[in-house]
């Protein structure tokens, strides 16, 4: 088999004038040679996850946090498995507690709402993983949770409206209503994008700085500081919103939590718009 040339046409030889390669030997002969390891170079994998870094992808909860929440979620999920529930079951009884939460929040009762929406949401992690653990994940089962998922937080925000509106705080009543439109876009850019193949499994779950779990604990923290803070009314002050001693101890609380679910449910979407809009992989789509 023929030697390849050397830059200058001609082999190096050595004293038995036998060809030898051109690379001068490693110092400690061959021990000093290193084994190829058969890896490439390392590449950190949360760099190739949605919402691991910059404004745009900026997220509250990043992947570690969930993958590390859905670990401690599956031994609860298990021992509901081994009642007898199935994925799809644990989703409609969260639903339920979602449910029961409007129906608290219709009546006024803001802190018993308050732990009912936090219940459901923690709820809300036991059927996903119970799927994952017993190898019952479905494209059904996902469907389902996601559809009542999304019933579930609209019901919230419609008990709330009604329930300012009984006692005459419209304008606690308008902001629910803002925050269940700004909520249902979050989910409506998510859902559109995977549908048209831009972000594939839940990847867009991690863009977003309020994701629906953020949401919940805002709507949490609002519902019972309004409850514990002295009640949720409003006095005929001739205005939608009024201040000071026209309105109730406890509906500026409400009223705070549920404008900055608007708003940071809108950053949100304007989030996920521009991840589509910008991400490289998604030119080929155009």
């Amino acid at each position: 088999m023929a030697h390849r040339p050397v830059a200058g046409g001609r082999a190096r030889h050595d004293s038995s004038d036998r060809p030898r390669d051109v690379l001068p030997a490693p110092p400690r002969g061959v021990r000093g040679v290193r084994r190829p390891s058969g890896r490439g170079p390392r590449t950190d994998v949360r760099s190739r996850q949605p919402g691991a870094s910059g404004v745009v992808n900026t997220s509250v909860i990043s992947p570690e946090v969930r993958a590390r929440v859905r670990g401690l979620a599956i031994p609860v999920a298990l021992a509901f498995g081994r009642l007898g529930l199935t994925p799809n079951a644990l989703t409609v009884l969260g639903f339920g507690i979602a449910v029961v939460a409007a129906v608290a929040a219709a009546q006024q009762a803001w802190v018993a709402a308050g732990l009912l929406v936090i219940l459901g949401g923690v709820f809300d992690l036991f059927d996903g993983a119970l799927a994952r653990a017993t190898n019952r994940v479905s494209r059904v089962g996902a469907f389902l949770d996601s559809v009542f998922d999304r019933a579930g937080e609209s019901l919230l925000f419609l008990g709330i409206a009604i329930g300012c509106v009984a006692v005459g705080f419209v304008g606690g009543a308008l902001l629910a209503a803002g925050a269940m439109a700004a909520s249902f876009m979050v989910s409506y850019v998510r859902a559109k994008s995977e549908s048209l193949g831009f972000t594939p499994g839940t990847g867009m779950a991690n863009v977003g700085i309020a994701p629906r779990e953020v949401r919940l604990v805002i709507a949490t923290v609002g519902l019972v500081l309004a409850g514990a803070g002295g009640g949720v009314w409003q006095r005929d002050c001739g205005s939608l919103f009024c201040v000071g001693s026209d309105l109730g101890p406890g509906s500026p609380w409400l009223a705070g939590s549920l404008a900055i679910i608007a708003v940071l449910a809108t950053i949100t979407t304007l989030q996920r718009i521009l991840y589509v809009v910008r991400e490289p992989a998604n030119k080929e789509h155009e």
